[in-house]
C-alpha cells in the first residue's frame, strides 16, 4: 500500500463544521463484488469506532452518506440495512461516539438518481436537515472518485482513503488531502 502520510494538516476545525463520511471501505471492510447485508458481514475498519469517537469531539456534526444499490437491486432490502446500522451505531455508542444521521440512495448507477453520489441529493437533504451545515466547512472522506466528485459539487474539503485510485494525489483536482484510513485522519485536524 503506498503511504501518504506527508499531507498538511487541515485547521480550524470547530464545532460548526460538519464531517460527512462514506461507509464501505471508510468506515467498515468492503466486501469486493458484493454487499454487505447482514450485521455478520459487517466489520469496522480497526480503530474507527474511536476514531469517531475524537471526530465527535471537533465537529458539530457526524453524518453518513453511503450509496447502498444493493437494495435497488433487490439483494437485500432496506430493513436489512437498519439491521447493519444498527449493529454499526451500537458498536461507535461503545467507543463513545455517535453519528447524528445516515443517509442512504437505494437508486442503481445507472439511473443516476439525484441521492446517488456523485450527485448531492444526500448532501442537500442532510442541509435540511440540520440547517447549520455549511458546506464550505466540511469535510467529505471516502475511498471513491464519486465521493470526491459528490463533495467538490458542493464546494467542501475532500479526504480521499485508501490505496485505490493511486492517481488522485493530495491536492489534486478531487482530493484535498489523502490518507491510508480514517483513524489516520484524526492526526491532520487542528483546531
Amino acid at each position: 500500500m503506498q503511504k501518504h502520510r506527508k499531507i498538511s494538516k487541515i485547521s480550524g476545525i470547530d464545532k460548526s463544521w460538519t464531517l460527512f463520511l462514506d461507509r464501505d471501505g471508510v468506515i467498515n471492510h468492503r466486501l469486493i463484488d458484493e454487499y454487505v447485508r447482514t450485521p455478520a458481514e459487517f466489520r469496522f475498519i480497526e480503530g474507527v469506532p474511536a476514531a469517531i469517537s475524537f471526530f465527535n469531539q471537533l465537529f458539530g456534526r457526524v453524518v453518513i452518506v453511503t450509496n447502498q444499490q444493493g437494495i435497488g437491486k433487490g439483494v437485500m432490502s432496506e430493513d436489512d440495512l437498519a439491521l447493519v446500522n444498527q449493529k454499526m451505531l451500537a458498536e461507535i455508542q461503545a467507543a463513545g461516539g455517535w453519528v447524528d444521521k445516515i443517509y442512504h440512495c437505494a437508486g442503481l448507477k445507472q439511473q443516476k438518481p439525484l441521492c446517488r453520489k456523485p450527485q448531492i441529493g444526500m448532501a442537500l437533504q442532510a442541509r435540511k436537515d440540520f440547517s447549520e451545515i455549511d458546506f464550505k466547512k466540511s469535510v467529505m472522506a471516502g475511498d471513491s472518485k464519486s465521493d470526491l466528485q459528490f463533495a467538490k459539487r458542493v464546494g467542501m474539503l475532500t479526504v480521499f482513503i485508501g490505496d485505490a485510485h493511486p492517481e488522485i494525489l493530495p491536492g489534486s483536482v478531487l482530493a484535498d488531502y489523502r490518507v491510508d484510513t480514517l483513524p489516520e485522519l484524526v492526526n491532520h485536524l487542528e483546531v
